[in-house]
């Protein structure tokens, strides 16, 4: 997958870039990234790329030609098959379930933005709008690089063990269930008896239990769209009942 970034700080990007997973993706040929800063492509002699806003208002907003011209661009030199993902306030909800989605794709491009705003004709070029939380941020780099980093862990041969990304948070519904290392012991606090039992399917049955349990604890509204079996929803009779 080719994965571009189209911001006004490329500079925020070497690092991530070249560092842990992304490395990583990088190296094994499953991941490559371009960073581009969209304002070369602004037709002002100054490089603007922001303006006052029609009616007033406060702040400024992203001028919709140097972004659409570089998103054209970009688009056009992967041979047009680019899906471009705006990061705004207003988009839809991050989720594990759009990663995946996102993962199957051949080249992404992500617009990070600044400012007060986008000009609104600026969508015309967007296929998805997506917002990672509730919450204010300077500026769209630091989204665009979670969206990107749970992408690139889900792109096939990126991790060493592939049943990972298949067992964590989110990837059935559910939360993930505790872990434990080593010692079996720790302060007085030990590791349940059934995880140094051996017996893989007492293991597999204590830890989808544990998952349901820290879902309904910590995320129960998670629950409404998991469909339950007979087995899980006793155990969440049992939950209620302690």
């Amino acid at each position: 997958m080719k994965i571009n970034f189209l911001t006004l700080f490329p500079e925020m990007f070497q690092g991530v870039a070249s560092s842990s997973i992304w490395k990583q993706a990088k190296d094994k040929g499953a991941a490559e990234y371009e960073v581009t800063d969209f304002r070369t492509y602004s037709d002002n002699k100054h490089n603007k790329v922001d303006d006052y806003p029609y009616g007033g208002g406060a702040g400024m907003v992203l001028r919709a030609q140097p972004l659409v011209d570089a998103v054209e661009d970009v688009r056009g030199a992967s041979g047009g098959n680019a899906r471009v993902v705006m990061l705004c306030p207003q988009g839809a909800p991050f989720s594990q379930e759009k990663a995946e989605e996102l993962a199957k794709e051949e080249a992404l491009v992500l617009v990070c933005g600044h400012y007060e705003g986008y000009d609104e004709r600026i969508r015309s070029v967007v296929n998805d709008e997506i917002s990672i939380g509730d919450y204010v941020l300077t500026g769209g780099e630091l989204p665009a690089m979670i969206v990107a980093d749970s992408v690139i862990r889900l792109l096939p041969g990126v991790l060493g063990n592939e049943s990972s990304a298949q067992e964590e948070s989110f990837a059935d519904g559910l939360l993930e269930h505790p872990h434990y290392t080593r010692p079996a012991d720790f302060r007085g606090m030990v590791v349940p008896d059934v995880l140094l039992s051996g017996n893989h399917a007492h293991i597999e049955q204590w830890r989808r239990k544990e998952s349901l349990r820290r879902t309904w604890e910590r995320r129960p509204d998670l629950l409404e769209a998991h469909e339950m079996d007979d087995e899980e929803r006793e155990w969440l009779r049992e939950f209620e009942d302690e």
